[in-house]
């Protein structure tokens, strides 16, 4: 249950991200109250799943795998560049998120 927890608190994060960037410094009041009922929720399901996951491990994998998506989902819909370091680098976290999964923290 607590990789589905995490699953969701990155959903959640993810949609942090795409709120804040459209909430206009906080001037627009529905994207603040997206960015912010989205911030409450991504921390209260973290919270469900770090009691089970190690605390350093499960927020690895909450920020790298929210910042993976963050990126990917700039690219895909928001005409964000993805160029070759860009992409290195996303490489580069899954694979760290792989490695923390097979630490046998959970």
């Amino acid at each position: 249950m607590h990789w589905l927890y995490l699953a969701i608190a990155v959903a959640f994060e993810v949609t942090v991200a795409i709120a804040v960037g459209k909430a206009e410094g906080f001037k627009n009041r529905k994207w603040t109250a997206i960015t912010l009922l989205s911030g409450a929720a991504a921390t209260y399901f973290l919270s469900r799943a770090l009691l089970k996951l190690d605390v350093g491990v499960g927020y690895a994998l909450w920020t790298s795998v929210a910042g993976v998506g963050i990126t990917a989902i700039g690219a895909l819909f928001f005409g964000q560049r993805l160029n070759l370091n860009k992409a290195i680098g996303m490489v580069l976290v899954i694979g760290g998120v792989v490695g923390l999964q097979l630490s046998g923290s959970a």
